[in-house]
């Protein structure tokens, strides 16, 4: 019986991309491998935000998948408290899996370290590594880091791991088409496109009732760290829509404060916020909303990205205002009707086209029946399988 070795720093029950990922994934893949393979997960207890808490075990076996959970300290998603969290990850990690055989590594990366890991367990037992990378961690550090000694010091040595992970890599996944001219450089690795999708609790969602409001509901829900920017959005969007628009946030993130505060200075009351709620909770709100709202931060990296809320959102017959660049505002444009659609941080054109906004319904069939999350598990669990 093979052995599979698959990382992943979030997995259910925690509320975040990675665990929406990789938690319908694993279990197709442990599908596919029944009576071939057996599936060791490593991950963490949940931890995405540290207002929702939530019970997990710290081992679990279910079938051919057996899970162990690490348990990190609580952080509140600073830059200080995630490179404490990763180091737990890394080193109880490697603790886990030190005696144990394996036949093939599978890492699902968004920050560079997990996929380093995988590189490190693989490279030890000299076996494959196939990895999914969820985000290029330098793009993002190149525009998160201000403090220019710091990014001289940060960024060669990120580099050279980089460099050392995707140069022993067997596969890599991209998960956004953005990511792809990024990676010409390393040719080693077979590569595939397997991107996020629609997960079995949004595809046969009921219809909206059409209703007249004096107010209609714009809701986000997620994180809200630097990378969203809701804070250089939300609260002047607020002021300049006045009374006729309600935003509800959802969620919790390492810059809260900075929405808290721009709520304020605007002296804005039509802006909600709420902690996280759980997916089913998040279901009933997205029904009692109008609109459904994205936004990612102007930073140069996050024009290669498509956010894994996009296939959430999309699978609505509401309208989405999407603040967005590059690649996900291509993609935006080419596979959802019915949205507004705009730059980072342009409040006047996201304003500007809401005000002129001849509110519809509609749900996108095209675009359901092309980014079914199953299907896309189907085909990236063959693919990880042809390795062993």
């Amino acid at each position: 019986m093979k052995k599979i070795l698959y990382l992943s720093f979030y997995f259910e029950p925690d509320l975040c991309a990675g665990s929406f990922r990789n938690s319908p994934l694993a279990k197709e893949l442990a599908r596919q491998a029944e009576g071939k393979a057996t599936i060791d997960i490593v991950t963490t207890l949940p931890n995405r935000y540290n207002t929702f808490d939530t019970e997990a075990p710290a081992f679990e076996e279910r079938g051919n998948i057996t899970i162990n959970r690490i348990l990190i300290p609580k952080h509140k998603s600073g830059f200080m408290d995630q490179i404490n969290s990763f180091k737990t990850y890394f080193s109880e990690a490697q603790k886990i899996v030190k005696s144990k055989k394996y036949d093939l590594v599978f890492a699902s990366s968004s920050r560079l370290f997990t996929a380093y890991l995988g590189y490190k367990i693989a490279k030890k037992k000299n076996i494959p590594l196939y990895l999914d990378i969820r985000d290029i961690f330098i793009d993002t550090m190149q525009d998160v880091l201000q403090n220019k000694a710091v990014k001289a010091g940060v960024i060669p040595v990120l580099k050279s791991i980089e460099k050392r992970v995707f140069n022993y890599a067997s596969h890599i996944n991209l998960i956004s088409g953005g990511f792809e001219p990024y990676f010409t450089k390393y040719k080693k690795a077979k590569y595939s496109s397997f991107s996020n999708g629609i997960d079995p609790e949004f595809m046969n969602l009921s219809p909206t009732v059409f209703a007249n409001k004096e107010q209609r509901l714009i809701t986000y829900a997620g994180n809200m760290g630097e990378g969203q920017g809701l804070h250089k959005i939300i609260p002047q969007a607020a002021k300049a829509l006045g009374s006729k628009y309600k935003f509800l946030v959802i969620g919790d993130g390492g810059v809260k404060q900075k929405l808290v505060d721009g709520i304020a200075e605007h002296g804005v009351t039509n802006v909600e916020l709420r902690g996280p709620v759980s997916r089913k909770e998040l279901l009933a709100i997205y029904a009692e909303s109008d609109f459904l709202f994205l936004h990612l931060n102007d930073y140069n990296a996050f024009k290669k990205v498509l956010p894994s809320k996009v296939f959430e959102l999309g699978a609505y017959d509401k309208p989405i205002i999407a603040g967005v660049a590059g690649f996900a505002n291509q993609f935006i444009a080419k596979n959802i009707p019915n949205r507004i659609l705009f730059l980072p941080g342009d409040v006047n054109d996201m304003v500007g086209q809401l005000n002129n906004y001849e509110y519809s319904l509609g749900f996108r069939n095209e675009f359901l029946h092309s980014f079914k999350r199953e299907q896309i598990n189907k085909e990236m669990a063959t693919s990880i399988l042809s390795y062993l």
